[in-house]
């Protein structure tokens, strides 16, 4: 068996999660570390000595690595993707894609002229919950999707290292945080009826990191998407409710936090040929499961087995979406989307 060797980036709390990944696959070494801080060095060193320890993600791209695995604060994604690109390495890389449609760009042209592969850890979309709403939606269950209600209600975001989620010029928006998975879910999920054409928000204060967040998206056909997000809430709970043409979707999670080990989930479906609703079966759900299984996905298709779970091209509209419901709370009117999205 080829070994597929990984060098990491960050080692924070969400780094770390990564690491026991790439710790445990098959096929797959943690070879190298880059920290930046002390204290994530001499953690990363005592949990795994076998692995190289570097203070530079410079000489980490330097190393003789296949993927280099960037788990780092938002403002440093794109930077750090291009170079691990023209190093000549595939990049696993944590959303969003990057916190200016600029940057986006940059990631894009970097992968096409590498040649490598870039798989933005979108992990919602291998969920047994998330995906398997696409699955009833492709396979024709509710017919033509018409309108999607999507809420995050939840504790506020941890401050992450050095208090960075709470720098807007390190997270870029709250927007890009959380709720870019939930953008890319309603996208995906209405991917039939092509790309929205235009949003209305409402960002609590009109900051770029509200509280509170609503977002109107419209597309053409005359379909539509409420995706809401309160981060001045408790635990961490998540509601979806889709109508179709002929039938609809109903599911939710709830946990204590965002990586609770024993969430309570549900998925309910009235399909067309239905009198009624009935329950799907869901084995497991949540962050912790999805992150394994995507990273196992982006590593398959570096080695030619696939594809990542969703296009650089999608990662793109899912951040141009989000800085697009940014705009449109702060003007306080609709935005179009014409010249966002790709």
């Amino acid at each position: 068996m080829t070994v597929m060797r990984v060098g990491l980036a960050g080692f924070g709390a969400w780094g770390r999660m990564h690491a026991q990944v790439y710790a445990q696959l098959p096929g797959t070494e943690l070879a190298a570390i880059f920290c930046h801080g002390d204290a994530t060095a001499q953690a990363a060193a005592s949990a795994y000595p076998e692995a190289a320890l570097v203070r530079s993600f410079e000489d980490l791209v330097a190393l003789p690595l296949d993927v280099v695995a960037i788990a780092v604060p938002n403002h440093l994604h794109a930077r750090y993707a291009v170079a691990a690109l023209r190093a000549g390495k595939h990049v696993i890389l944590e959303k969003p894609l990057g916190v200016t449609l600029a940057e986006c760009d940059a990631v894009l042209a970097a992968a096409q002229e590498s040649g490598r592969k870039v798989a933005v850890n979108h992990e919602l979309r291998v969920s047994q919950q998330w995906r398997q709403v696409r699955e009833v939606i492709a396979g024709g269950e509710i017919g033509r999707v018409t309108h999607q209600h999507l809420s995050l209600f939840r504790r506020p975001f941890r401050p992450g290292s050095g208090g960075w989620r709470q720098d807007e010029a390190r997270v870029g928006s709250y927007s890009l945080e959380e709720l870019v998975h939930f953008v890319d879910l309603v996208m995906w999920y209405a991917r039939e009826n092509g790309l929205p054409d235009r949003v209305t928000a409402r960002a609590g204060d009109g900051s770029a990191m509200p509280q509170t967040l609503s977002a109107l998206l419209d597309w053409p056909d005359g379909s539509s998407a409420l995706v809401t997000q309160c981060l001045a809430g408790f635990q961490h709970h998540s509601l979806l409710e889709i109508a179709g043409s002929t039938g609809a979707i109903r599911t939710s999670w709830s946990g204590a936090f965002d990586r609770a080990e024993h969430p309570s989930f549900s998925l309910w479906v009235q399909a067309a040929s239905e009198s009624d609703a009935s329950e799907r079966p869901i084995a497991f759900s949540g962050e912790l499961f999805e992150l394994e299984q995507n990273l196992a996905c982006a590593l398959a298709s570096f080695a030619g087995e696939g594809e990542p779970s969703l296009s650089l091209i999608e990662a793109h509209n899912a951040v141009a979406l989000c800085l697009a419901i940014q705009e449109a709370g702060r003007k306080g009117h609709a935005v179009s989307l014409v010249d966002w999205t790709t």
